[in-house]
């Protein structure tokens, strides 16, 4: 009987330890559930922020290629500009020469016309 007794001692201390095991797994596997849970929503917000990332980089492409092309718009007007400006210094240049051939025949006919003046009223 003594033996029984023992061996149902050992038979419960070993239920008690698988119990307790049990216990602790379920415990641990309730703790890495929560984790799992944590992770699930964790990925879902990171894969957000990646879409949300990903539309900014499309815009911000966007945005850079309108920018681009805008400053090439610019870039060429800027040369019609510049092209026009050299045109009109040149054009301005030719006035000022025509101008300033125009007052030295003014010049020297108004002398040609003072002498002329001066022989007359010496006459």
């Amino acid at each position: 009987m003594e033996k029984v007794k023992e061996r149902l001692q050992h038979l419960r201390a070993e239920a008690d330890a698988a119990t307790e095991r049990a216990e602790e797994a379920e415990a641990k596997n309730k703790k890495y559930e929560h984790e799992i849970d944590s992770l699930k929503t964790e990925n879902e917000v990171l894969q957000k922020k990646v879409q949300m990332l990903e539309e900014e980089l499309d815009n911000t492409k966007s945005d850079l290629k309108d920018a681009v092309e805008k400053l090439r718009q610019v870039d060429v007007k800027a040369e019609h500009f510049e092209r026009q400006i050299s045109r009109l210094e040149q054009e301005r240049d030719q006035w000022e020469k025509k101008y300033e051939e125009a007052q030295e025949k003014f010049r020297e006919s108004k002398r040609e016309l003072d002498e002329l003046v001066a022989t007359m009223e010496g006459l």
